[in-house]
């Protein structure tokens, strides 16, 4: 009876064991897709206070990620974070791009090298007032990216 009970708990380890190393696989598996070697990274940096200018500045990229490139979004693409400089588990990559306020970054990257391109002056420039020319802006250096991909 003894012997049953161990058989039967090392079964159940061993059975248990497979599904979780499967799970994990798939996990991994999931990660890798979701993150493509060649892509592009859309970063947006802002702080706790935001002005209305700032707040553009993501409406305004997001709508353009939305209505444009959904489809490059979905495949992993193109890939948008909103960043939150305010946040301890923030600071590496706000000391990585040097950010210290709201900031705009189209990055691309290729064979895992990485093109930084700073559109912040540019997003201040027109994100609010002019918010047409702004996403003609990033649609073009986006599309300039695509292009290398």
């Amino acid at each position: 009876m003894k012997r049953q009970f161990i058989l039967s708990v090392i079964v159940t380890i061993g059975i248990l064991s497979i599904v979780n190393g499967q799970n994990s696989k798939n996990f991994f598996e999931n990660k890798t897709k979701e993150i493509q070697s060649n892509r592009i990274e859309v970063l947006y940096f802002h702080g706790a206070q935001r002005c209305v200018t700032c707040r553009a500045i993501e409406a305004n990229t997001a709508a353009l990620l939305d209505s444009l490139y959904s489809k490059e979004k979905a495949e992993g693409k193109i890939i948008f974070k909103v960043i939150d400089i305010s946040k301890k588990e923030n600071e590496a990559i706000a000391n990585k791009y040097e950010v210290t306020s709201s900031s705009l970054f189209v990055n691309g990257w290729k064979d895992g090298k990485e093109k930084v391109n700073n559109m912040t002056v540019f997003s201040f420039s027109y994100a609010k007032n002019a918010p047409e020319k702004f996403k003609e802006g990033i649609k073009n250096k986006i599309d300039e990216l695509l292009k290398q991909l």
